[in-house]
């Protein structure tokens, strides 16, 4: 088991989990647009790449698109009040089309093409550099006006609507944030792993949702601790629990499946604190 590729492996899917955090989390809107927008992201950086963009240029066009994306999914939801995750699945539908339609085929390599991580730095440094700098831009955004408001829309839209802004904008702009990090996490992978596929981004949504939920349990207890900074952690361990179920023998076929017994077995629990929690509560609201 090498600690070093889970490290690389866990951060890379930290940026996808930190888009899905700005809709999941902030904007309480399940976007299932982020399972082809991660595809998307690969691809586009993919076909850039084997016609000799710079790998930086390819990983902001890949962004870009992955947010074009997420205003695709934006619009439809406040143009036409069809339901968040309509929405995200007709989005998501689409872009395998899309994708396909890129690539031009199911998969394109990258193995006789130079792209981020064939030069003389670790691959590490260079994850972690783009991380730590996506961390710091959502931090930044979010202690903004524009990030309070994108909060408030997701507790409440009457606020924002009652303080004469235009909720409609604003969610729209939310997602395509969200879309654009998930692209560009896309974009990435496709260059650490040498190929983009017209799959790889199956399950991106629970995976996401998986290390948000970890990284909240582990580190909830300390409130000083940043939402971004648990879904990193999160993501690290979730990473972490995938490479030792390989290890002790299960098919990597199996992966999703354990994906979804992880997020079950951490939402019962959540659930059983939360019930148990209540009892107590309210014994001792009988007691006085």
């Amino acid at each position: 088991m090498n600690i070093v590729s889970i490290l690389e492996q866990g951060l890379i899917f930290a940026i996808a989990a930190l888009g899905i955090s700005m809709s999941y989390k902030i904007l309480n809107f399940p976007d299932l647009s982020v399972d082809g927008s991660f595809p998307l992201g690969a691809a586009v950086a993919s076909i850039l790449l084997v016609n000799g963009y710079s790998p930086f240029i390819a990983l902001i066009i890949a962004t870009l698109s992955g947010g074009i994306s997420g205003v695709f999914t934006g619009y439809i939801h406040t143009k036409f009040n069809i339901t968040n995750l309509l929405s995200g699945i007709i989005v998501m539908i689409a872009l395998y089309s899309v994708n396909l339609r890129i690539m031009g085929k199911a998969n394109v390599h990258l193995f006789n093409t130079e792209h981020l991580f064939k030069n003389k730095y670790p691959a590490l440094l260079i994850i972690f550099i783009l991380l730590f700098s996506c961390k710091l831009l959502i931090d930044y955004l979010l202690k903004t006006k524009f990030g309070y408001v994108l909060r408030s829309l997701g507790d409440n839209p009457n606020v924002v609507n009652s303080l004469g802004l235009d909720d409609k904008k604003y969610k729209i702009i939310g997602l395509m944030i969200a879309n654009g990090l998930v692209a560009l996490s896309g974009g990435i992978l496709a260059q650490y792993q040498g190929f983009a596929d017209i799959g790889m981004g199956t399950g991106i949504l629970v995976t996401g949702l998986a290390s948000i939920i970890l990284g909240e349990q582990i580190l909830k207890a300390n409130k000083h601790i940043k939402l971004s900074t648990m879904v990193i952690v999160g993501s690290i361990i979730y990473r972490l629990i995938i490479a030792i179920s390989l290890k002790v023998g299960f098919a990597a076929s199996d992966l999703k499946l354990i994906t979804a017994v992880i997020l079950l077995g951490i939402l019962v629990m959540d659930s059983k604190k939360h019930n148990i929690r209540k009892l107590f509560t309210k014994e001792l609201g009988v007691m006085r």
